[in-house]
């Protein structure tokens, strides 16, 4: 059968399932629980495969709280930065838990959300972030409490708090000396609650990651403090296992050789235009060329890319490593063709769950 029509974002049944195998050697070792984190990857055709080896998902927002409930199953934490009025009691209802990002919206909620488990977001004012525009502990961070004072006010309403500090941290001797001054500087207040979510950003699925070493400080964190711990993988759970697959439209030679390539990283790849970062493309072989997007964007680049061949118009090309926060944030910019999604199943044959078609780009406006 042939492939589908270029560009699909490729999923990899093999590649999750190893993944998968390392959380659940993490949950098992550790004691801790793992939600999906659906800001980071939220395609549902593979939930079935995920939910078996995940506690349950967190979310960012009514509509993502909504899909963790009707599409993944388990725990279902609710956070946003702002409830609306209007949301509240939706949230309410789809949640097991609900995360206040602050006093103020937990003064003002806590009343409605009486029928389930409520936390706080908690903001130890340090992170692993190298990017100031993701970093949650950067000056005037509107992003939890941290003051001990308004934490207290909280005790008697709240059972827990989530403390999002990592990114794409893959040093375990960091994560733990972090983890050692959240200790030092909150365990007296953590002690006296029944759970603690760490968030996300931890690398542990990475190659070479200690993997013991990282349940074992885990199972400790949650002995002394007498508290359930959760995580929060967003990308841990799915690196490795999505591919954006392209084919070559036009070869120029500008003074430097240029694939273009009928997918677009502002439309498909967002995430790597806003932090300046490229894509993950073939390095082997002596034939460069810079990887082209098909929007009238100029900065439409993928990056470098190096082949064993001359490229040849017609050529397929795989964007390696394309999961996470790529399919929650592809956009209709300049009506791109938008990417089919496509599953790899353990046989090798590849199933389209979903295609894109003129009537849904028609109707994504008005």
């Amino acid at each position: 059968m042939a492939d589908p029509q270029t560009p699909f974002y490729l999923i990899d049944r093999s590649r999750l399932q190893a993944n998968l195998d390392k959380m659940a050697r993490l949950r098992e070792r550790s004691g801790a629980k793992t939600l999906l984190a659906l800001k980071c990857f939220a395609t549902w055709g593979v939930f079935d495969q995920m939910s078996r080896f995940m506690d349950g998902t967190t979310s960012s927002s009514l509509n993502e709280l909504r899909l963790g409930r009707e599409k993944f199953g388990g725990e279902t934490h609710a956070y946003s930065v702002a409830w609306a009025d209007h949301e509240i009691d939706q949230a309410v209802g789809y949640a097991d838990k609900i995360i206040f990002n602050s006093l103020g919206q937990l003064d003002r909620f806590a009343d409605r959300a009486q029928g389930i488990a409520r936390g706080l977001r908690l903001n130890p004012r340090f992170s692993t972030s190298g990017f100031d525009l993701a970093d949650p502990a950067r000056k005037f961070s509107r992003l939890g409490e941290w003051d001990m004072a308004r934490l207290d006010a909280a005790l008697d309403r709240i059972s827990g708090v989530m403390i999002h500090y990592n990114c794409e941290n893959a040093d375990f001797a960091l994560f733990s000396t972090q983890l050692d001054r959240i200790e030092s500087e909150f365990g007296d207040f953590l002690g006296q609650l029944d759970w603690v979510s760490l968030g996300g950003g931890i690398h542990f699925t990475g190659e070479g990651y200690p993997l013991d070493a990282l349940a074992d400080r885990l199972r400790a964190f949650a002995d002394r403090l007498g508290v359930q711990v959760y995580l929060e993988p967003g990308e841990a759970a799915i690196t490795g296992t999505t591919t954006l697959e392209l084919t070559v439209l036009d070869l120029l030679d500008n003074g430097k050789r240029i694939a273009v390539v009928d997918s677009s990283i502002e439309a498909h790849m967002l995430d790597l235009l806003i932090y300046r970062e490229n894509a993950t493309l073939p390095q082997d072989g002596a034939h460069d060329y810079q990887i082209a997007g098909k929007s009238c964007l100029a900065g439409d680049i993928f990056g470098d890319a190096r082949f064993p061949a001359p490229l040849q118009v017609g050529d397929r090309i795989s964007v390696q490593d394309a999961g996470g926060y790529t399919m929650v944030k592809k956009n209709w910019f300049n009506g791109v063709a938008m990417p089919a999604i496509c599953i790899r199943e353990t046989d090798g044959t590849i199933t389209t769950v979903r295609s894109f078609s003129y009537d849904d780009y028609r109707d994504s406006l008005s």
